[in-house]
């Protein structure tokens, strides 16, 4: 059988997913980056569909009081450029990317960060969920009622779609949703522009309407029962601001210059979601819409203004198609930011290090694939119900957006006396906290027992695990660090060997990731159990690329820099143990097929040569080790051994018995 020639399987893959891109191409980082309309695209689509349900449960609270639609408008629009601008500064303090994790990890502390981070986590899941069933409500309430039961299996193969979209690339699933989004925003310039100017005429009307409504709610209310209607309604409304931090988060997918790109998204964003909130708000009000069962009041402005259009009809149904379609691209925020609050959570050891590694598309795979399942689960469970996924949505990403503005207010205050306009700055953080606090509080009162309980006791289930996953990384690098400190100044036994190596000769093939005492212990062992055996030594190592080192060229050639010192300092020790050695390397995301490739061409330039390489070994082995550390070693091996390769795996022991 032809080794080279894919198989059925792996050609599958590859038109699924496509073909695998050029680490080491120059150019790869311009080709995957997003402009800031693609990435208004595919991060803003969150927030901005928002707008869909945000402002009518602000609206529908008001009940009587509908006047205070106006004052909603414009607390909901600088609620929108607070937060915007508070994440605009983040954005400029944390070029790389993080958002809410990485503030409140560096600003507050790292549990302050876990909770951040798994709240982000949590409600980026539903993110993918709650878009999905609207979407999937939006799309079949326009089909005959008997296809109803077809709406469940329809949202599930929406998710799978995404899943296979984002494996792909980022920039290819955005590409492929941008006429949805355009759609949206073609539709609803008309909707809100003709909704406007059609009834500009009773703008003075509502105003003295709204000027003798509030006095007689001052009469009957007082000031504070029209405050407390008010608060009620802004905080119900919450909902409208899920999604602004998506651009702080997704950071590390612009094109350079990375910050300018990410403000000038933040800027779309902001305008486009307080534009389009406020201007629904206004429309509400001008047009005097009341719910109507079985539609939204979306659903009912849209009649409403093209009731007199020769083609109101078709406007309308596209106009609210839209909306339901627009969901689907603000699934794509969860499938973008959610891998990639999980792998700077996996970096800093909350999760497992997998969730930081990239595919062979530069995606980050593992993490794409979770969150998928994740939202079939919960979608599967809820059963697609909306009611039951909105209430459970909007509460996790006020605690991330509260803890951010604290970080924030934190690092300005202890900087106040190098940064001159501390002060200034600070304000608009203080007020965002305010605002956040004064959401997140009344919303969990509020939705509580109706499921937000459920969203804070997931959350919460998730930071222990997170906080026992840190636990045993902690011990293990303790271990670890213990074997550093025994052997990496161990002293040489024999004459130093500067000659060059002879494929002719015995050589012992070792693999390597960084100059550690994991690695000496291996070297040392094999010069133990094979005494006199070889004369070659070969290190070979994989420079891999993971979400924590594609930030740019600068990061990819200290990352080789790194590979190579290390792989140098143990050619100096086979050396000065009297052995000639060499090393070999290269560069991957995939550190099995890279390792592979590599470890064989060596082979074939050494012929006499066994591979070498070193397990961790756990006193008393628990069944979640293979999924906290990788089983690269096995992997490898397996692969030689098919490849007719020999090769020896020696066991690191660690000695754990609580972790």
């Amino acid at each position: 059988m032809d080794r080279d020639k894919p198989g059925f399987f792996s050609t599958l893959k590859r038109r699924m997913i496509g073909a695998p891109r050029d680490i080491q191409d120059p150019s790869i980082y311009h080709k995957i980056s997003l402009i800031p309309l693609l990435a208004w695209i595919g991060l803003g689509a969150d927030g901005l569909s928002s707008s869909s349900y945000g402002p009518e449960e602000a609206f529908k609270a008001l009940g009587n009081h509908a006047y205070l639609a106006i004052f909603l408008a414009l607390a909901t629009a600088f609620t929108v450029f607070i937060i915007s601008y508070a994440y605009s500064r983040i954005i400029e303090h944390f070029p790389h990317g993080g958002g809410g994790y990485i503030v409140a990890t560096h600003m507050i502390g790292e549990k302050a960060g876990v909770i951040s981070g798994s709240a982000l986590l949590v409600d980026y899941v539903l993110t993918i969920t709650v878009s999905i069933a609207a979407c999937s409500d939006a799309i079949f309430s326009f089909l005959p009622p008997h296809l109803l039961g077809y709406r469940l299996p329809f949202a599930m193969l929406l998710i799978i779609g995404l899943i296979l979209l984002n494996i792909r690339g980022v920039k290819e699933s955005i590409t492929v949703l941008a006429p949805i989004f355009m759609l949206f925003i073609a539709s609803h310039v008309i909707l809100l522009g003709t909704g406007i100017l059609a009834h500009a005429f009773r703008i003075g009307p509502i105003i003295n309407e709204v000027n003798t409504s509030f006095n007689s709610d001052l009469s009957s209310l007082g000031m504070l029962g029209v405050a407390i209607i008010f608060l009620h309604a802004y905080t119900l409304g919450g909902g409208t601001y899920t999604g602004i931090e998506a651009v702080s988060n997704g950071l590390q997918i612009m094109r350079e210059p990375k910050v300018q790109t990410g403000k000038r998204t933040m800027i779309y964003m902001a305008f486009s979601l307080a534009i389009t909130a406020a201007g629904i708000f206004l429309c509400y009000l001008l047009w005097d819409i009341h719910p109507i069962e079985g539609k939204t009041l979306n659903a009912v402005l849209a009649e409403s203004v093209f009731a007199n259009w020769k083609i109101g009809s078709a406007l309308a149904f596209i106009t609210i198609f839209s909306e339901g379609a627009l969901l689907m691209v603000a699934a794509q925020t969860g499938f973008i930011d959610g891998p990639r609050v999980m792998s700077n959570m996996a970096v800093d050891y909350w999760l497992p290090r997998r969730f930081a590694t990239l595919s062979d598309r530069l995606t980050m795979q593992n993490g794409v694939l979770l969150m998928g399942i994740a939202a079939l689960a919960l979608l599967y469970f809820t059963r697609g119900s909306v009611a039951a996924l909105v209430v459970m949505y909007s509460i996790n990403v006020f605690v991330t957006f509260s803890l951010s503005q604290f970080g924030m207010s934190r690092f300005y205050f202890t900087h106040r006396q190098v940064d001159h306009k501390w002060k200034r700055h600070i304000l608009i953080h203080v007020i965002g906290l305010a605002l956040c606090l004064l959401i997140l509080v009344t919303m969990i009162i509020l939705k509580f027992k109706e499921g937000g309980w459920l969203t804070l006791g997931i959350t919460t289930i998730l930071i222990v695990f997170c906080i026992i996953i840190k636990r045993h990384y902690k011990n293990v690098r303790k271990e670890l660090q213990e074997l550093d400190e025994a052997l990496m100044n161990i002293p040489a036994v024999g004459h130093y060997n500067d000659k060059p190596v002879d494929p002719g000769d015995s050589t012992a093939i070792q693999l390597v990731s960084g100059y550690s005492g994991f690695g000496v212990h291996t070297f040392l062992s094999i010069v133990k159990n094979f005494p006199d055996t070889y004369k070659n030594f070969i290190f070979v190592s994989v420079a891999v690329v993971d979400s924590g080192t594609f930030k740019g060229s600068v990061e990819m050639d200290n990352l080789k820099k790194s590979v190579r010192e290390s792989l140098e300092k143990y050619v100096e020790l086979a050396r000065r143990f009297g052995f000639t050695a060499d090393y070999r390397m290269d560069v991957g995301t995939d550190v099995v097929e890279s390792a592979v490739d590599l470890v064989e061409g060596t082979v074939r330039e050494f012929p006499r040569s066994v591979v070498f390489l070193g397990q961790l070994t756990f006193s008393l082995e628990k069944f979640y080790h293979r999924f906290l550390h990788n089983e690269t070693a096995f992997a490898i091996q397996r692969r030689l051994h098919w490849a007719g390769k020999t090769s020896v795996i020696l066991p690191i022991r660690v000695g754990i018995r609580r972790a």
